[in-house]
């Protein structure tokens, strides 16, 4: 399908002139007299959904997807969280390769457990958008955790400059090859993130300084408060809480730097140097301030879809425009492929009603008042609290319960904080709920390398992981069996994946079906668990998607992670000499996709491609081939054994030449597009 684009409307809101908005709607052909490698740029607007780009609220976006090639049918892989996503978009390899099974996991030992950048033996379950973590977790694992070369480290190996710009933690995963703790640098490889400056980051080379220097830029990023203070609505960062509505603006200041560095400082020095580049610029909105956005606490409307969202959607926005406007004035534009694709979809937090009908969840652990040091109740009354799946298992099977990322004083030594509900208030000695969400279940919650928990959750918002890490298989299929019988009763969850080591589970389906089941080295969860989510409008449901968490952030805040096609739904779109013009393509693609098809374009080889868990050459989008044939798109159904109580975890997916891209996932009635 061809469309048109409204070029003086871009060019008004951009501040683009009409002649330099020629060269970004008009892309060039690639001539064959030249033999120029071709500059790629990989722009992810973080937790973009497909159906926010619009022409108002998203003109650059919105421009380029109608000039070039708009993916209409496009898919996150689940989860559907930040890093696993940018481990598919650097590898083109689904997490059963990468191993990047969320944002916070288990990487099997507490993290500096080896004493790393002087740091003590810290959380088993760590948040891995940090620097330094990524950094400790590749030194565990040979260098590289996700096993596979990514895409820039590659094009590197052949002659191009890199640079990975944006959002800590996804960005350097793009490199992984430049962490924290590598001895040697490549000059010709460039990462620049929330960490750069401090010793926590990845330092500069010369060359790069000496390019932000002569752009008048400083040499530390600037951190999200947009200078305002750290409790100020005004700061992107300001989470708020029960009672105190979280951020009102975007990330403005922050990500005007990252902006810069790549138009004033990068792109100059790739000119000069006469190299191809590739370059990946990770936005960290709208993602961070649909999270934090104030708009609506504690209630499901207007959500993430208030001014405050809508705000960091435009800001992403201009950050592609000021580099499509860079790119023409250096006179890069024609030799550059662009992708504009986000990690994930997003949906309104639900902490309390469990559908639309404004049924409420009674479970266990929304039962309890919960009260914080100071006497204040801190969750409010019947909402789910942080850690709610941990509590409600360790209830059922009657097990202890541990804080995973809060350390006190034992008898002989440091243990994880230990968690019980119905204490009148939270103590030094004893929390209500686990703080981030994140527990050990069993054991004596002892600080060692090597836990003597039964089972290990890392909370991701809109999924969690388990793992099972007894020490007799038997004891592990056991306790997997039995956390199985309590999933399909509780009413937030809505699915869930069992590692296919314990065979087939009633209720579950394996993690093989989805993609889960790899090459990895990192541990692979015993169980992945999806919570509910639901639509309220049913007109609209990607737009209107509410989902379950049991993360920190407050009901009407915003969240990602789960099975349903609010958080599947990306967004995807490229722009370029190697691809057609106002082409919409109606086959399903995914995010494990673009590098694959980036290296199909610029001649590069991924690693170990003979995987049978990797994306596809995205052909029908690229100029002289032939459109996609919607005739060739196969819906797909796969349905678990039943529980006893009936319940079933069913998939819905879409196949196209061989590739298969999940819709969503769950109990039938209790996920959004199922």
């Amino acid at each position: 399908m061809r469309h048109s684009t409204k070029r003086s409307f871009f060019a008004l809101c951009c501040g683009a002139s009409v002649a330099s908005f020629a060269l970004f709607s008009q892309p060039a052909r690639a001539q064959e007299a030249t033999t120029a490698k071709r500059n790629v740029i990989i722009f992810i607007a973080d937790g973009l959904r497909g159906g926010s780009v619009n022409e108002n609220d998203s003109p650059a976006i919105y421009s380029l997807a109608t000039s070039g090639v708009w993916f209409k049918y496009s898919h996150s892989v689940f989860p559907t969280l930040t890093t696993p996503n940018a481990s598919a978009l650097a590898t083109g390899h689904y997490l059963g390769d990468t191993g990047d099974y969320g944002n916070v996991l288990y990487p099997g030992f507490p993290i500096f457990a080896s004493g790393l950048f002087g740091k003590s033996m810290g959380s088993p379950t760590p948040s891995i958008e940090q620097d330094e973590v990524l950094s400790d977790i590749d030194e565990n694992f040979s260098g590289n955790y996700l096993t596979e070369e990514s895409l820039l480290k590659i094009a590197r190996s052949q002659g191009y400059e890199t640079a990975a710009v944006g959002k800590v933690g996804p960005a350097l995963i793009q490199d992984l090859s430049q962490d924290v703790a590598q001895k040697q640098r490549d000059p010709n490889a460039v990462v620049v993130d929330d960490a750069t400056g401090s010793s926590a980051g990845a330092p500069l080379s010369p060359e790069i300084v000496v390019a932000l220097k002569a752009a008048g830029l400083p040499l530390k990023t600037p951190n999200r408060r947009n200078g305002a203070s750290a409790n100020s609505q005004q700061s992107n960062g300001f989470t708020g809480d029960n009672v105190n509505p979280g951020a009102l603006a975007a990330n403005i200041q922050q990500q005007k730097y990252f902006a810069d560095v790549v138009a004033k400082a990068l792109l100059p020095k790739f000119k000069q140097d006469a190299k191809p580049f590739m370059m990946v610029f990770w936005s960290r909105d709208p993602d961070g301030t649909q999270h934090n956005q104030g708009d609506s606490l504690n209630s499901l409307t207007p959500g993430i879809n208030g001014p405050t969202s809508k705000a960091g959607i435009l800001n992403a926005d201009s950050n592609l425009a000021a580099i499509r406007e860079a790119l023409a004035n250096d006179g890069l534009a024609d030799n550059t492929d662009i992708f504009v694709v986000s990690d994930h979809g997003f949906c309104t937090i639900s902490k309390h009603e469990i559908d639309s009908t404004g049924d409420v969840t009674h479970a266990y652990s929304a039962s309890i008042t919960y009260k914080n040091a100071s006497g204040k109740q801190d969750v409010n009354a019947g909402f789910l609290p942080p850690g709610a799946l941990g509590i409600d298992i360790a209830h059922e099977l009657k097990l202890s319960l541990y804080d995973a990322d809060t350390m006190i004083d034992g008898t002989n030594g440091k243990v994880y904080k230990p968690v019980d509900p119905t204490a009148p208030q939270e103590s030094d000695e004893v929390s209500q709920y686990p703080e981030e969400g994140n527990c050990l279940i069993g054991g004596t919650g002892t600080v060692q390398k090597k836990l003597d928990a039964s089972a290990i959750i890392a909370a991701n918002g809109g999924m969690d992981l388990i793992y099972a890490t007894g020490e007799k298989k038997e004891d592990r299929q056991a306790l997997v069996e039995q956390i199985a019988k309590v999933l399909v009763n509780l009413d937030y969850v809505s699915g869930f994946f069992v590692d296919d080591d314990y065979g087939k589970i009633p209720g579950s389906m394996p993690l093989s079906t989805i993609k889960l089941k790899g090459k990895t080295n990192i541990p692979v969860p015993a169980i992945v668990v999806n919570f509910r989510s639901f639509a309220l409008d049913p007109a609209n449901p990607t737009q209107s998607g509410i989902l379950i968490s049991d993360h920190t952030l407050q009901e009407g805040q915003g969240m990602h992670g789960g099975f349903d096609r609010s958080d599947t739904f990306n967004f995807m779109a490229a722009f370029g000499p190697d691809f057609k013009s106002g082409y919409t393509d109606p086959a399903p693609v995914g995010n494990a996709d673009v590098a694959v098809t980036l290296a199909h374009i610029t001649g590069l080889k991924l690693s170990d491609m003979d995987s049978k868990i990797t994306g596809r050459v995205i052909d029908e989008a690229l100029a002289g081939h032939k459109d996609a044939n919607p005739k060739s798109i196969k819906k797909l159904e796969l349905k678990s054994a039943p529980a006893d109580n009936g319940v079933q975890t069913t998939i819905k997916s879409v196949q196209y030449r061989g590739t298969i891209y999940f819709d969503a996932a769950g109990f039938e009635g209790k996920t959004n597009g199922l």
